[in-house]
Formats: C-alpha cells, structure tokens, sequence
C-alpha cells in the first residue's frame, strides 16, 4: 500500500462512527445509508459522507439497490487493512519493548 492509501485508510478506521458502521455493515450483510442512520446518532447525510471515506480507502463497496445504493464490506480489502494495521502494532510493540530495554540498562548504571 502506498502513503496515500495509508493515509485514507488511517482516516476511515480511525473513526468511531466509521468503525461502528463497519460493524453494523458485517452484521447485516450490506445496508443503506437511510438504514444506517437509523442505527446510528448521525443524520443519513452524515452517513452518507462517512460511507464515501470508507469507499475511497476501498473498504466498502456499493451497487444500486432502488432509489438508492446498498453498502457491502469489501473483506479482502478489510483483511488487508487489519494486515497492515496488525504490522504497524507489532512494530510500535518491538519499539517499545527496545525502549524499555534502554530505560532498564540506564537504571542498572544509575544504580551501579
């Protein structure tokens, strides 16, 4: 994935309305805009924007269902996103555990 695709996908899940809706959307096979907003604390316009950013970061994808459009996950893009954010976590995790090897080396000479 590139910076730019990085940087959409960070946006879309770093969401909690997004993250919810991406719940809702898994739980229910695909749903409208009008449908979600009836689940969430948002207006359908609100939905609807929030449903662009996570078709552009490619996690949703939709077909049209009558007046309007039904939102499906797209899950090989959903695993892929959960791929490279489980690889920025153990990243993060390995820079942690070598600053917490530093901090006990400069505690071990402080007390020596």
């Amino acid at each position: 994935m590139n910076a730019a695709v990085d940087d959409e996908l960070w946006s879309a899940v770093g969401d909690p309305i997004r993250r919810r809706m991406l719940d809702l959307l898994l739980v229910d096979g695909g749903s409208t805009a009008t449908r979600l907003s009836e689940q969430l604390p948002v207006t359908r316009q609100a939905v609807a924007k929030h449903l662009g950013v996570l078709d552009r970061a490619g996690l949703v994808r939709s077909t049209p269902s009558g007046r309007e459009r039904r939102y499906e996950v797209d899950e090989a893009q959903l695993a892929r996103a959960v791929a490279q954010l489980s690889s920025v976590g153990t990243a993060w995790d390995a820079r942690l555990r070598r600053i917490q090897r530093i901090a006990e080396t400069i505690q071990r000479t402080r007390k020596s």
